[in-house]
């Protein structure tokens, strides 16, 4: 079931070599561990995009790529993986962020009012950034961590699932 669901998300890596700005980079597009969806590929780039998706820093499925293209994982679900922190999701993992990090730290809380301006930017946010950067490290490396044995169990007893219902059919 995970290689089919994968499977879905799979880019033909063909195509890719035809784009033009790819070709500087085409020697490094031939592996076919970013390509192919196999447990051993897969299982470490869902977990390299969820670890990347928490990080402060707009850019997560470019930065993914490239951590996927250095670990030689597959590309397109670190990709993906990375669209976990979205408009929606982010408020709140930014602020748990911020609250773990301030509980490793041993800080108290500084109050803020957010603004969406360049202003906020550079006069507050030298207030929080260290608090949220720890905790969006720890709490990143952890959702990592739990979606990399999430989907490895899942993975594992899906394979099994399927070579038992292989032998009941002979």
């Amino acid at each position: 079931m995970p290689r089919r669901f994968f499977r879905k998300f799979a880019l033909n890596r063909e195509r890719f070599r035809r784009q033009w700005y790819l070709s500087p980079f085409e020697h490094l597009l031939h592996d076919h561990n970013l390509w192919g969806i196999r447990r051993r590929t897969v299982v470490p780039a869902f977990s390299l995009g969820l670890l990347v998706a928490y990080f402060p820093f707009p850019g997560h499925p470019l930065f993914a790529a490239l951590l996927a293209l250095l670990f030689r994982v597959n590309i397109p679900i670190a990709a993906l993986t990375t669209f976990v922190s979205n408009p929606l999701t982010m408020g709140p993992m930014y602020f748990l962020a911020y609250r773990a990090g301030l509980f490793l730290l041993g800080t108290e809380p500084q109050p803020f009012a957010f603004e969406l301006s360049m202003d906020w930017v550079m006069q507050r946010f030298v207030t929080i950034w260290q608090p949220m950067l720890v905790g969006c490290v720890l709490l990143g490396s952890l959702l990592a961590l739990a979606g990399y044995i999430v989907l490895d169990l899942l993975w594992r007893a899906s394979i099994a699932d399927y070579l038992e219902n292989k032998r009941r059919e002979r």
